[in-house]
């Protein structure tokens, strides 16, 4: 039994010696810290900043202008003087459609429109003679208008055999050769005007509201390596019932890198947020945790902050500062929580 009472005894001495050892080793520290020499450091006083945030979306590069040709007449392709990849102006030649009985319809409607011309005039005269009545007259006028009409008809399909470049462009596809039989509403070739292009991108129905024709938007296509300023040309005035967004374009300008169908993003300016920067310098990294020293009353004071972005060649503190706080930016690798400083001004 005194065993066990010496036993408990030497128990509690021991504990009490160790908070005492304890108590001392945190006194000492401070002490030490509060004893050492003032440190000379910059501070910095910081504050809330605008940060604009933007939100990116996907779009494509797509010509202004875009054609599938194709032919209004059937018939056999007699000439195609351009291949894939050729650069045609406006007006010139594409596709030449052999249709001999078109040619053939040409030729009877102007024999009937010269006979009916013939007959017109003859009855005129007659009539200034008093020897044809005015209802014969007015028939035959009648008669030349029809045959005015067909001839007309049968020389506008006759045009429809020579197809020609809509506008000045470059052929993107080749669908047809010659020998082979067009037909109405089957594309024989695809052109683009490639020196004009825009960038299509769907736009979210929550977004789409931002944003107003004419407005200038940010444009990259990594393919090309460029960052381009465009300018919105055409907002879809509907939303997309399945995927909620609207249609928008956005012209930019001629470059020789760019082709239509490679990938774009575009920038649309978001929500603007507050937030506290800091130079880098201000940071001091510890393990996976980030600490920050600020200068309150001639000391400095250890805090634990989060980082965010980085950005103008600062960083974001999300949280462990607040505005007024004065940050030590420099000789602070080596500080101590209540080290004395001289602050340089």
């Amino acid at each position: 039994m005194a065993g066990q009472r010496y036993f408990v005894l030497l128990a509690a001495l021991i504990v009490g010696l160790t908070g005492l050892t304890g108590c001392q080793g945190e006194h000492q520290k401070k002490v030490a810290a509060r004893d050492l020499a003032p440190v000379q450091v910059r501070v910095v006083t910081v504050a809330r900043q605008e940060l604009p945030s933007q939100i990116e979306l996907v779009g494509t590069v797509v010509p202004v202008n875009r054609a599938a040709i194709a032919a209004k007449v059937t018939g056999t392709i007699d000439k195609m003087p351009v291949v894939l990849g050729s650069r045609v102006k406006k007006g010139e030649l594409l596709v030449q459609i052999s249709a001999e009985e078109i040619s053939a319809k040409v030729i009877q409607a102007q024999a009937q429109l010269a006979q009916a011309k013939r007959n017109l005039d003859r009855e005129e005269k007659l009539l200034k003679k008093n020897a044809a009545t005015s209802e014969n007259v007015k028939s035959l006028r009648d008669m030349y208008r029809v045959a005015k009409a067909v001839y007309d008809e049968a020389r506008a399909m006759l045009g429809y055999t020579t197809i020609t470049a809509p506008f000045a462009g470059q052929v993107t596809r080749k669908l047809a050769n010659v020998g082979d039989l067009a037909t109405p509403g089957t594309p024989l070739l695809e052109m683009e005007n490639n020196r004009q292009l825009q960038v299509v991108t769907a736009v979210p129905e929550g977004l789409v509201m931002r944003i107003k024709a004419g407005d200038h938007l940010a444009v990259s296509i990594p393919a090309a390596k460029l960052v381009l300023t465009g300018t919105v040309a055409e907002i879809a005035p509907a939303a997309d019932p399945l995927s909620r967004t609207s249609a928008v374009k956005i012209n930019i300008a001629e470059t020789a890198n760019l082709r239509s169908g490679q990938f774009a993003r575009v920038a649309l300016p978001g929500k603007t947020a507050s937030n506290i920067f800091v130079p880098p310098s201000a940071i001091i990294t510890f393990g996976q945790m980030n600490k920050i020293f600020v200068a309150i009353n001639g000391k400095a004071h250890l805090r634990l902050v989060r980082t965010g972005i980085h950005q103008d060649g600062k960083i974001e503190i999300l949280s462990g500062l607040n505005p007024g706080d004065r940050v030590i930016v420099d000789n602070n690798k080596l500080l101590i929580d209540g080290q004395p400083l001289t602050i340089t001004p």
